[in-house]
């Protein structure tokens, strides 16, 4: 059976410079490229309501939300801006220090655990996005992040950044695979992979496979575009990954883009 390829969103930290100035012209820009959604990680003062608003004029879905566990005191003021914003997977991480135990792990896991109960009841979920400290922790011969899925609540869905896995040098597609259906979220981005400072390239001219993260799982919802940083113009960035997904038929967007076209869906890189 073929599946259908996910639509394609941008991660708002790409832009979290230009949006602290303009959230709402930044969202403009990001639909004009054809992005079928973003995933915030800040208004930066906006009303919940206004941005709600722009999103819809602009033909823009809210397909995640980055934004820290609503599991203490804040998480009634965390639930109510996202369930006013429309959004309904809450996703976010661990700090890298957490996964040096398994206590550590654990505690992390029962904080995030609190956190989807109290989602649910708002009708809302919880995701978890990793970076590289979940893969190269070990213990008992297990990668920190097994023991971290196998402790938390079915519930929790996952967001694997391909990127910080092939940085722990692991194959991203293989570990996405492996997801099986719990998988709902990717983030694609290319670049070095070697650390946490790296700046990212347009989609193919890094050492990620990024054609073959995204084909790896057919139970991917969204496959979400981020550039942590970059020496190249952001939206220019943007624009050339949005091409190389769409032309390549890996995602759907708001644009159309030629197949056969800049983005063919190989790789110009080296080897992860």
């Amino acid at each position: 059976m073929t599946h259908p390829p996910p639509p394609v969103a941008a991660q708002l930290w790409s832009l979290h410079e230009q949006a602290a100035e303009d959230l709402l012209g930044v969202l403009e820009r990001v639909a004009e490229i054809g992005f079928a959604a973003v995933e915030p990680i800040s208004l930066y003062g906006n009303a919940p309501s206004a941005v709600r608003d722009a999103l819809d004029r602009l033909g823009l879905d809210v397909c995640s939300m980055h934004v820290p566990f609503p599991s203490g005191q804040d998480a009634p003021a965390v639930l109510d801006a996202c369930a006013e914003l429309g959004v309904t997977t809450l996703v976010w991480s661990l700090e890298p220090e957490e996964f040096g135990t398994l206590d550590g792990i654990r505690a992390g896991a029962e904080r995030i655990n609190r956190a989807a109960a109290n989602a649910a009841g708002r009708g809302m979920r919880i995701g978890y996005h990793n970076h590289f400290a979940e893969f190269v922790n070990v213990h008992g011969g297990r990668r920190a992040y097994d023991i971290l899925l196998g402790e938390l609540d079915p519930a929790v869905v996952v967001e694997l950044d391909t990127y910080w896995v092939a940085t722990a040098g692991l194959d991203p597609a293989r570990v996405a695979a492996g997801l099986g259906d719990r998988l709902e979220f990717t983030h694609l981005k290319d670049g070095p992979a070697t650390g946490m400072e790296d700046c990212m390239v347009p989609f193919g001219e890094g050492t990620v496979d990024v054609a073959a993260a995204a084909r790896a799982n057919p139970a991917v919802r969204w496959h979400i575009v981020e550039a942590d940083r970059s020496r190249q113009d952001m939206y220019a960035l943007l624009r050339s990954c949005y091409d190389f997904l769409v032309g390549a038929g890996l995602a759907t967007g708001n644009r159309p883009v030629p197949a056969g076209g800049p983005a063919s869906g190989g790789r110009r890189g080296g080897v992860a």
